[in-house]
């Protein structure tokens, strides 16, 4: 994959995939965002990370807001992920990853990158771990 991309094999969906997500993955909170992660050890097929994002309606009346939350969030996933997936891909390992937005508040860019850099870092760890 080129460095700063985020192209559609790299999303997470289908309903299997979502649902083994969160039936097996672990979660952690760096807020404002809720990290489930389930990490897949092996030779794993690229792409080896597939993500996804979300942000509750029930928080966010307004489309409007709700996609402005979103591009906010993949853009930061997407400026930061290479060292991710070096990471990932010297471990063997492959990811599934879910974001979702848990503040009650529209946060700016510069604090949502701050936190998905943290959120991306724990994941390393977590890799390191396994």
């Amino acid at each position: 994959m080129t460095q700063h991309s985020f192209a559609k094999p790299e999303h997470l969906y289908g309903k299997k995939a979502i649902g083994r997500l969160f039936a097996e993955g672990t979660s952690f909170i760096v807020y404002p965002l809720r990290v489930t992660c389930l990490l897949m050890p092996g030779n794993p097929v690229e792409p080896s990370v597939r993500v996804m994002v979300s942000v509750p309606k029930k928080r966010f009346k307004r489309a409007v807001k709700r996609n402005r939350l979103k591009r906010r969030m993949r853009e930061a996933y997407r400026q930061n992920k290479q060292t991710l997936y070096d990471r990932l891909h010297t471990n063997g390992h492959g990811a599934y990853i879910a974001f979702q937005y848990i503040s009650d508040e529209e946060l700016e860019y510069a604090y949502i990158e701050k936190k998905m850099i943290k959120a991306l870092q724990l994941i390393q760890e977590k890799a390191e771990t396994a």
